[in-house]
């Protein structure tokens, strides 16, 4: 009997997220498995938002500097030197803020997971405010 329900469980749990296109790993998150998952999640979001949110603004340089490809190229230059900058500030950080966790741990991958999100967030926000028209 027991079976049956846990079968009938599972199976409504994957039609709903069959049928929630907009379920994530983090809704409902109650075991270290599932958050773990959800701080992946959370990370390739953040991650894949910084990478749209930095294209956004190498379009608004190729905008504003559309006359002078020499000053568009060298501004793209520059944004490209401190986003790789950035990235090394931003991954040495966070591992200063899981510390002591060990690599490899659980512990260590879901903090780190979100220290990556949360500062690639802050970092989308300030890369969405450059040459934004006032």
């Amino acid at each position: 009997m027991k079976t049956i329900f846990l079968a009938l469980a599972l199976l409504a749990t994957g039609a709903h997220a069959a049928a929630n296109p907009d379920a994530t790993p983090c809704d409902g998150v109650d075991e270290d498995k599932q958050t773990l998952d959800c701080s992946v999640y959370n990370r390739d979001t953040a991650v894949r938002l910084l990478g749209e949110n930095f294209k956004n603004l190498e379009d608004r340089v190729n905008t504003q500097y559309g006359a002078n490809k020499a000053e568009a190229n060298e501004f793209v230059t520059k944004l490209k030197a401190a986003e790789d900058a950035w990235k090394k500030l931003r991954d040495a950080d966070c591992e200063v803020e899981v510390f002591p966790a060990k690599k490899g741990t659980r512990e260590f991958d879901i903090g780190q997971n979100d220290c990556i999100a949360r500062t690639s967030d802050e970092r989308s926000e300030y890369l969405e405010s450059i040459l934004q028209a006032e």
